[in-house]
């Protein structure tokens, strides 16, 4: 089975167009290499793959004959990825969260308060 469309079917990629784009730029490795998206992958192979800044790495356990539904995941390969690369992962997400992008519109009441706490504005007005 071609690597592009192993890797669609076990749900490491949303369409199998996507995946074709990443084994073209180098992101699917096996053996150390980069392949293309033609390349045969067989029973026992690794395969690296960078996703999201994560290098994940999977073992091929059998193909699928078509893509599978999410539990049936771990029947066709095995996830051996490091659990370092896992952390970041989680430093990630708590990363995006807290920041919002630069132009999505005026801050928030939460982030308004949060900004004049840091300047240390006093928010009440003076009695007259």
């Amino acid at each position: 089975m071609r690597i592009d469309k192993y890797l669609w079917c076990v749900r490491y990629f949303k369409t199998r167009s996507i995946a074709t784009k990443a084994c073209k730029n180098g992101q699917v490795k096996i053996r150390g290499e980069a392949v293309k998206p033609s390349r045969e992958v067989f029973p026992e192979d690794v395969v690296e793959l960078r996703k999201n800044q994560i290098n994940y790495r999977i073992k091929v356990l059998d193909y699928p004959d078509s893509r599978v539904g999410a539990k049936l995941v771990s029947i066709y390969c095995m996830d051996i990825t490091p659990k370092e690369n896992l952390e970041k992962l989680d430093l990630l997400k708590y990363s995006k969260e807290y920041y919002r992008k630069k132009g999505t519109g005026r801050p928030t009441k939460k982030d308004r308060r949060e900004i004049d706490d840091y300047l240390d504005i006093d928010n009440e007005y003076d009695e007259i």
